[in-house]
């Protein structure tokens, strides 16, 4: 347990971050999910459209260092290679 008051802060602050990092974490696995989902059904021009917000929202978790910048560009690049891929299908397909 903490003693130095500048240690109960940091306690306090400690738990109030992992709050917000969590929900954070939750929110891009979630938007992840419904567009592997997405990717899943064939949908290439609805996905191209999740893909932008998910894009969007690993940027602005990698800037608050909730997840690391390297994690999220790695996530970023393979759910980008899935999408070229799924476009390519399509066009070929169709």
């Amino acid at each position: 347990m903490a003693h130095s008051l500048s240690a109960k802060k940091r306690v306090r602050q400690n738990a109030k971050r992992r709050v917000t990092n969590r929900a954070r974490r939750h929110q891009v696995k979630t938007l992840v999910k419904h567009l592997e989902a997405t990717m899943g059904e064939g949908d290439a021009k609805v996905a191209s459209e999740q893909f932008r917000v998910v894009v969007k929202k690993l940027d602005q978790a990698a800037g608050t260092s909730t997840l690391h910048k390297k994690t999220v560009a790695r996530k970023k690049s393979r759910l980008a290679k899935r999408l070229n891929a799924l476009k390519v299908k399509s066009t070929t397909s169709a």
